[in-house]
């Protein structure tokens, strides 16, 4: 079997917002952006990558979601317990500080894990846990 990993998704709830950070802070390219208002579906992903991407998505856009599953997501997306992904570069400590700078909220500053990796963690403008770990 031959299987990649092709497309990811988090969701957003000011995609503007998560468009510069996505863009702007980590420097993805956009590769798509279709729907109007708060409900677009953007998708990015690392430059010269053209087959791993992230698609921003309004989470409560699935017809077969309920209210109250509307009200649960809304909830976690605040809490900051909905979404999370796990990326990774060469140089931690130089990504941390351009991450930092874009203003995004830091939950961990780069740290050496006892798991044995080295990494650091943002929350985007969802509240999506970003962790980004050193390629070693």
């Amino acid at each position: 079997m031959d299987i990649t990993i092709h497309t990811t998704a988090l969701p957003h709830d000011d995609p503007d917002a998560s468009l510069a950070f996505y863009r702007d802070v980590l420097g993805f390219e956009v590769r798509s952006d279709v729907g109007q208002g708060k409900m677009r579906w953007i998708t990015v992903g690392p430059v010269g990558q053209p087959g791993t991407s992230i698609l921003l998505a309004p989470p409560a856009a699935d017809p077969g979601i309920s209210e109250e599953e509307r009200r649960t997501i809304a909830e976690m997306m605040a809490k900051g317990t909905y979404g999370w992904i796990l990326l990774a570069t060469r140089d931690l400590d130089a990504t941390f500080e351009k991450v930092q700078a874009g203003d995004a909220e830091v939950v961990q500053e780069p740290t050496d894990q006892p798991y044995g990796v080295r990494d650091c963690a943002f929350r985007d403008p969802a509240g999506n846990l970003v962790r980004i770990q050193e390629l070693r």
